[in-house]
This record gives structure tokens, sequence and C-alpha cells, in this order.
């Protein structure tokens, strides 16, 4: 019976976790659709990059991004690419973990294989502006410039104070406007 106890307890908490995650984000993304200063809008964007990189439940997950991420701004692609792979195995549910592979994936050149990370991210959390904006580069990088366009304004949904998405925008219009000549 006690152990019975100690699984409801521990799934429980791990729940509650995760639903005050939930929470806080919905608040934040409220919050930043609703702002149109630049640096308030900043300031709620660092509370969600926050948010999304700690692990609801699990600390050792948030120190395994963490060391994934120093991988990554070292140019250490492979180790990051590995790092990351690990926390997806551990938490195939963490939005961020697929997110970061995603964006090493861009990085070592793998477009197809960045952009399916990014499908996934997306299943987990639609509301994910830095993969979404990574989605645009990765279509962009593709040819595939309406959907970069259309990545760009659900970014831009999403996050309006976010000047990226709106000037990428003008530039593939643009290009496509050359490319059509």
């Amino acid at each position: 019976m006690k152990k019975l106890f100690l699984i409801f307890f521990v799934f429980s908490s791990i729940s509650f976790a995760q639903s005050e995650t939930v929470a806080e984000l919905d608040g934040l993304f409220e919050k930043l659709k609703k702002t149109s200063n630049p640096m308030s809008a900043r300031k709620i964007e660092g509370k969600i990059w926050k948010l999304w990189t700690t692990h609801p439940t699990q600390d050792s997950l948030t120190s395994l991004l963490a060391k994934g991420s120093e991988y990554m701004s070292q140019n250490q692609l492979t180790s990051a690419h590995n790092v990351f792979s690990k926390a997806i195995e551990l938490d195939p549910n963490w939005a961020e973990a697929w997110n970061k592979r995603a964006t090493v994936l861009y990085l070592m050149g793998n477009l197809e294989l960045s952009q399916n990370d990014i499908d996934m991210v997306l299943s987990l959390e639609k509301r994910h502006f830095g993969a979404l904006s990574g989605q645009g580069l990765v279509q962009t990088g593709l040819k595939n410039y309406q959907k970069a366009i259309d990545s760009y304004v659900e970014a831009h949904k999403v996050y309006p104070a976010m000047e990226t998405p709106l000037v990428m925008i003008e530039k593939l219009k643009e290009l496509i406007k050359k490319e059509s000549i």
C-alpha cells in the first residue's frame, strides 16, 4: 500500500509541476501578444525561454540541455546533437529538447531532419516562436519561400513585437519577386 501511495504521490507531483508551467506560459503568452513595447516584450520572452529551457520535473534534464547548449556555442555540433538526442530519449515530450536538436541539425546543414524536429516542437508547443522562426530559416534553405513566409507570419502572431519575422517576410517577398522575373 505504501508503494502505491508513493507512486501516486510522485505522479501527482509531476503532473502539478507541469500544470504550473503550462499555466505560467499561458499567462506570459497572453502578455506577449498584448505588448507592443519591445523592451517589455523581451523581458517576457526571457521568462518564456527560462521556462522552456527548465525541465518542469527533472533538474538532470535541465543540466543536460545546458550542456548541449554549451557544446553548441563551442561549435561542437556532433556532441550537442548527441546530448540533445539523449534528452529527447529521456523525455520525448519536452519541446525544448527537440527545438535545440532542430537548431543543431540546421547548423549541420541537415535541413530535412531539422524540419522533422521542428514539427515535433510545434506538435508539443504550437506557440514556440523560436521553432517557428527556425522553420522559416529551414524552409528558406529548402527554397520553399512561401512556407517560410507562412512560418514567419505565425511567429509574428505569437510574438507581435518581434521584428525579425517582419524583416524576413519582406526579404522573402523580394526574393520571390526577383526569381519570378
